[in-house]
């Protein structure tokens, strides 16, 4: 079971609100970026894809933070944003100077991979609007207080982009807490984010004082060891051998450092080719660990978003079943439906979902 106490549902006008950039995805599909002719065009990001897949997946009221460039760019984001049923009361509009000098949108080039050739992406996203927000440009004791928002989340991509972004999560994660609102954050960690601002060493820095206010924490193996400087016993440097038994060991260390911690929870990814990944997850909540049904060889046409669909499935879990051990089952199943399909979002149903956790196969249904 989880000790998360939950705010009563009858009384907030959003069930998960999430603080993060949103970005322009151009995906060159089974091609390359370099010599792409036409892309497919997707809204995506880290924080927001959590708020996304509880809303088009499962049915929440959500809404995200975030600021935008106001052109026309801007308003494809949203166009998209709106189309996923996110509320957008809280996207802070920012004057477009004509040429992206002072403000504008992040830009996502990112390839799916195939076999022996990764994913990869190519973001582009300096001087973004989302990048240039600070402490004091939310109004938190609205969303909190007045409107009874349920569970926040954010994650450690929108703190990488600046230190006023990472501050403006210190101040959200605060104000969260003093109103009764569940911190949630995944640390996604992105070495192309930290690299010219200090590497892992900054990273760590920012990751351990964001992780003192945080409820539920999120990660993959990359993550726990690069965010916070965890280290995992008997996995070499490649992840390619994730034993379960290891990650308990890490996890233990955690909650002990960070007695704040309600659940901690991390997928477990072996990457065998691009196309083809063991994929499970395992949770912590209230000293006992729960493990996901392991789904080795699953077969993937496009990984990324697979992380955030976990972390949303697992909050679903959390608030509906009060059960961490079906919240780890609905958040590895959610995630690996999310990479059977195109974008950064999931395109699953909660019955696929809940499907999948009882054991069902890929049948054809009709």
């Amino acid at each position: 079971m989880s000790s998360l106490q939950l705010r009563p549902s009858e009384k907030c006008k959003y069930d998960c609100v999430s603080l993060g950039e949103i970005m322009l995805r151009l995906d060159p599909g089974e091609g390359r970026t370099r010599t792409a002719r036409s892309f497919t065009a997707w809204e995506g990001g880290g924080e927001y894809n959590v708020s996304r897949g509880l809303r088009r997946c499962f049915g929440f009221k959500t809404a995200v933070v975030t600021a935008l460039a106001d052109n026309d760019v801007g308003r494809l984001i949203e166009d998209f944003i709106l189309q996923g049923g996110v509320a957008t009361d809280y996207i802070n509009w920012v004057s477009y100077d004509g040429i992206g000098r002072s403000t504008r949108n992040g830009l996502n080039f990112t390839e799916r991979g195939f076999g022996i050739r990764g994913a990869k992406g190519v973001p582009d996203r300096g001087n973004t609007a989302a990048s240039q927000m600070r402490p004091g440009d939310v109004n938190w004791e609205t969303l909190f207080r007045k409107e009874g928002v349920r569970w926040l989340h954010t994650g450690g991509i929108f703190a990488a982009l600046s230190v006023t972004a990472a501050d403006l999560v210190i101040e959200a994660a605060k104000a969260a807490k003093a109103a009764g609102t569940i911190v949630s954050y995944d640390l996604n960690y992105r070495p192309s984010l930290w690299k010219d601002i200090g590497g892992i060493k900054k990273a760590q820095e920012v990751n351990r004082e964001i992780a003192q206010h945080v409820d539920v924490m999120i990660g993959n193996e990359e993550d726990f060891t690069a965010s916070l400087g965890y280290k995992i016993e008997g996995v070499d440097e490649s992840l390619s051998n994730l034993e379960t038994d290891s990650f308990k060991a890490m996890i233990s260390r955690a909650v002990e450092d960070y007695p704040n911690f309600k659940v901690v929870a991390t997928t477990l990814r072996g990457v065998k080719t691009a196309t083809v990944n063991d994929w499970g997850a395992i949770c912590w909540a209230d000293g006992s660990f729960y493990e996901a049904t392991h789904r080795p060889e699953l077969e993937i046409l496009d990984r990324v978003g697979g992380g955030d669909s976990f972390a949303s499935g697992l909050i679903y879990g959390l608030i509906t079943k009060g059960d961490a051990a079906q919240a780890v089952e609905y958040g590895a199943a959610h995630g690996a439906l999310a990479m059977t399909t195109p974008g950064d979002t999931s395109m699953a149903t909660v019955a696929e979902v809940e499907k999948l956790v009882a054991g069902g196969s890929a049948r054809v249904d009709r």
